[in-house]
């Protein structure tokens, strides 16, 4: 306990930063259901929309890197604030017109302050001579999971989508507000002026692509778990919330452990046994014939994806050259979070042919792709 309260001190900036984004998504996804239903749109349309919040996230990930020199120690309260904001204008998005700058909102000030909050880890993880990353994107899931479950609680008992993201909003304006630092600046994102070397190399796209393939994993089944545990599974209104709830919560105490693990555990064994139960998990929810098998497919699906995205970081992180490590956690941050934004519009599309069961089946297709890549990404680490 004394190791994880001094590692929460270290990283007490990004730290709340996680702890925000974790609240912000895990509220909207468990509400969701809600949401959709208001607009009265399909699953297709549904994807169409979300496509809007990919777009301004990619956008400010791409922008990011020459935001964070002129904004220095101001990047990450800024943005969580932003944060913050975008939901309380999520809040009061009740039809499909509102929903379109509301998720440009959300993609574009989290889509800046992933890149913002991991790179600033990284110095710090740096600085201090320790891991941090497992600790951090833990508490990114368990604040997800606190919110998934309040969220479905408050939807049992009649809360409507306007009253729940709009309380988060104001708890997350509150914990934006302290992540300022006395000395907080993340220099280092862009390529100095005139400065012919460098070169990042194949590094962070080897490990952004395995970014990629588990926030595809993450965000694209939270965001759509609910929904299918209600109304494919036959699932009693906000009982559907439970699933995201539960992978997020696998996922952090998953993280937790995999703080120590990692430690004794080498990077390559720690990948390939993560890629492996979260494929197990998928299609223990593909296959599920009722509520109670998916929830477990869920929970194993948590536990196995906790690993890969903050192993991958911090694989980047440690073998990157001291001159271009920070740009290069950027570049691979960029890359890897592709697929969050893109992973719920993707499988929304997919279900408006193939059904939920089938745009999961996606899901499996890029974890087998990712055991390749974390097999090229472990013999350079």
């Amino acid at each position: 306990m004394p190791g994880f309260a001094h590692a929460l001190r270290l990283s007490r900036a990004p730290a709340v930063c996680f702890a925000g984004m974790g609240l912000v998504w895990g509220s909207f996804n468990a509400a969701l259901p809600d949401i959709k239903g208001a607009m009265g749109v399909s699953d297709g349309a549904m994807g169409a929309l979300l496509i809007w919040g990919s777009v301004a996230a990619i956008s400010m990930m791409t922008l990011a890197p020459r935001l964070g020199g002129p904004l220095g120690r101001a990047a990450l309260p800024t943005f969580a604030l932003a944060m913050a904001g975008a939901l309380a204008l999520m809040a009061g998005a009740g039809s499909a017109l509102a929903f379109v700058p509301a998720m440009m909102a959300m993609g574009a000030a989290t889509g800046a302050l992933d890149v913002f909050m991991n790179a600033r880890l990284s110095a710090i993880e740096t600085g201090a001579g320790r891991s941090l990353m497992n600790l951090n994107h833990a508490l990114y899931s368990l604040a997800f999971a606190a919110a998934a479950v309040a969220t479905g609680a408050a939807r049992s008992v009649g809360l409507g989508a306007p009253a729940i993201l709009g309380t988060v909003a104001v708890l997350v304006a509150v914990l934006g507000l302290t992540s300022w630092e006395r000395d907080g600046a993340i220099a280092g994102l862009a390529r100095p002026a005139g400065h012919k070397g460098g070169r990042l190399g194949l590094l962070p796209i080897l490990g952004g692509g395995l970014i990629l393939a588990g926030l595809m994993t993450e965000n694209a089944v939270e965001a759509w778990s609910a929904l299918y545990v209600e109304r494919d599974l036959g699932g009693a209104t906000g009982a559907g919330s439970l699933a995201p709830a539960l992978m997020a919560l696998t996922m952090g105490l998953g993280r937790l452990a995999g703080q120590g693990v990692s430690a004794r555990i080498a990077d390559r064994t720690l990948l390939r046994a993560g890629l492996g139960v979260t494929i197990l998990g998928v299609a223990l929810v593909i296959a599920a014939p009722g509520q109670a098998w998916a929830f477990a497919g869920f929970v194993v699906l948590g536990l196995g994806v906790s690993v890969v995205v903050p192993t991958a970081l911090s694989l980047v992180g440690r073998t990157s050259p001291e001159a271009t490590r920070t740009r290069a956690i950027a570049r691979a941050t960029v890359l890897g979070y592709l697929g969050y934004f893109v992973g719920p519009p993707l499988l929304g599309l997919i279900a408006e042919v193939a059904g939920l069961r089938g745009s999961f089946g996606v899901i499996l297709l890029v974890l087998a792709g990712a055991l390749i890549l974390a097999q090229a990404l472990t013999r350079r680490g």
